[in-house]
Formats: structure tokens, C-alpha cells, sequence
């Protein structure tokens, strides 16, 4: 489990979303946020979003234990669809959130005014940045992309 973790935080997308995805994974019956909470040694707030992330991307889904009023979870092994979620959700939300840090990096370069040139050159260099991240923001919304994505 701690090489799921490594490798999910290698990819930015965080060491216990990881290390749930293979606990459950592994796991013959549908596992609880405290059975989570219990194995991995995290807090149940942690246990509860990760899994809520998990579910959005199809890569946990909840099921239902006769007898018991708990949330079990399960995990999927359709690989290419938690993929295709996972990769439209944090590459569109971290495409915005570069548009914005570009935005704010512009207009503070803007109201820089030493005069010495290098506010002038870092200006162009944010410029070149925007213009690379809307192409990139084109790209992504494509309809192409999105096609073979789905």
C-alpha cells in the first residue's frame, strides 16, 4: 500500500488516496471508513474525502451490508475509466488554477516599475506562459480530446 501511496503522490494526486484505493482494492469484502481509518492509521475526515474523490472517479463505489448501518465501499477494477476520470478532473481543474496564478503573476508584473528592464522581461516571459497555457486550455477542451477521453 505504501507504493499505491507513492505513486499517486508522485502523480499529485495525493499518498492516502493511494494507499485506500489499494487497501480496498485488495480486500476481499467491502471495507468501512473505519476499517480505513483502522488499517491505514489516518484520521476519518481523511478517509471520508479521499473516498469521496474515489467515487467521483468511478474507482470506489458504495454497497450495501445486510445488517449493518455503516457506508461500505468496494473498489472498482475498471482501470481505464478511473484514468480517464481521474486525468479530465485534475488536468481541467489545475489548467483554471494556472490561468488564474497567470493572471494574478501579470498584473503584479505590471505594477512593477524599477525601471531596470527586468520588470519589461518578466512581463514577456508571463505573456509567453498565458499564451502556452491557452493553447493548452484549447487543447484540452477539443472536442477530439474529449471524444477518445470518453
Amino acid at each position: 500500500m505504501q507504493e499505491a501511496g507513492s505513486l499517486t503522490q508522485s502523480l499529485g494526486l495525493g499518498r492516502v488516496l493511494g494507499q485506500i484505493y489499494a487497501y480496498m482494492y485488495f480486500s476481499q469484502t467491502p471495507r468501512s471508513l473505519g476499517d480505513l481509518q483502522h488499517a491505514l492509521g489516518i484520521s476519518k475526515g481523511a478517509a471520508s474525502m479521499c473516498v469521496r474523490q474515489l467515487e467521483q472517479w468511478g474507482a470506489v463505489q458504495k454497497v450495501w451490508v445486510r445488517g449493518d448501518r455503516k457506508d461500505y465501499y468496494e473498489a472498482s477494477d475498471w482501470f481505464g475509466n478511473i484514468l480517464k476520470k481521474a486525468v479530465m478532473d485534475t488536468v481541467g481543474k489545475r489548467l483554471l488554477s494556472y490561468q488564474a496564478l497567470l493572471e494574478q503573476m501579470g498584473s503584479t508584473a505590471a505594477n512593477d516599475s524599477e525601471g531596470n528592464g527586468e520588470g519589461a522581461f518578466v512581463r514577456e516571459r508571463i505573456v509567453r506562459l498565458q499564451t502556452f497555457q491557452t493553447r493548452a486550455q484549447r487543447l484540452w477542451k477539443n472536442p477530439l480530446l474529449q471524444a477518445l477521453l470518453q
